[in-house]
């Protein structure tokens, strides 16, 4: 059996938590969830579904077991990436039994993907990403390290996105796009043209602000 421990006890760990057992119930994944680690609880609770708080972040250190693996459950990308270069311990895919994922998709260790998601032929997903609720990353794309895909965004074939880039809630990209590394795009935006790094950008077309 596999011990998972996440990281985050805030809401979008509570939808990781829902990854997990949902696997565990439909597929019959021999998992169990140890608890969440979170610095924002001074005492350890009992936090959603039965599921303890068990300290913050210091007990990572304390724990030595090979069945143990860890997924952190935080929306923010540069925390993740950080804590992620923190901590020498094994890390957790958390895939949704309800999505749609190719054969030929290659997905980097502790990403998530949720509920409802499409990923389509020959797409990359690198570490520690979030495929959020309801997306669609369509064919030949390069997602790297610590994005974040928003719920009901739709990436079309041949885009690339960098590292630490979010994309916002229903945004559309078209096919052939490169989005940089730690650039945001705003919710509900179309993007029809290439984006750099280092960008906010938004609207319909999406621009550089």
């Amino acid at each position: 059996m596999k011990n998972i421990i996440i990281i985050g006890a805030g809401g979008h760990g509570k939808v990781v938590a829902d990854i997990i057992l949902q696997r565990r119930k439909d597929l019959g994944e021999d998992i169990k969830i140890k608890g969440f680690l979170d610095d924002n609880f001074e005492t350890k609770e009992v936090y959603y579904l039965d599921i303890p708080v068990l300290g913050t972040l210091d007990e990572i250190n304390k724990i030595d077991d090979h069945n143990t693996y860890f997924i952190i459950a935080i929306g923010d990308n540069l925390v993740r990436e950080n804590i992620a270069k923190s901590y020498q311990v094994k890390y957790y895919t958390a895939i949704h039994p309800e999505a749609i994922i190719s054969s030929s998709v290659k997905i980097g260790e502790g990403t998530v993907v949720m509920a409802n998601a499409v990923i389509n032929s020959c797409t990359h997903i690198g570490k520690h990403c979030i495929i959020n609720t309801g997306s669609i990353v369509e064919h030949d794309n390069v997602i790297d390290d610590y994005v974040h895909i928003s719920p009901d965004v739709a990436l079309a074939g041949n885009v690339k996105v960098g590292k630490r880039t979010w994309i916002g809630i229903g945004t559309s990209v078209i096919q052939g796009i490169t989005i940089g590394s730690d650039t945001i795009i705003g919710a509900g935006s179309v993007v029809v043209n290439d984006i750099g790094d280092n960008k906010k950008a938004f609207g319909v077309p999406c621009k550089e602000r």
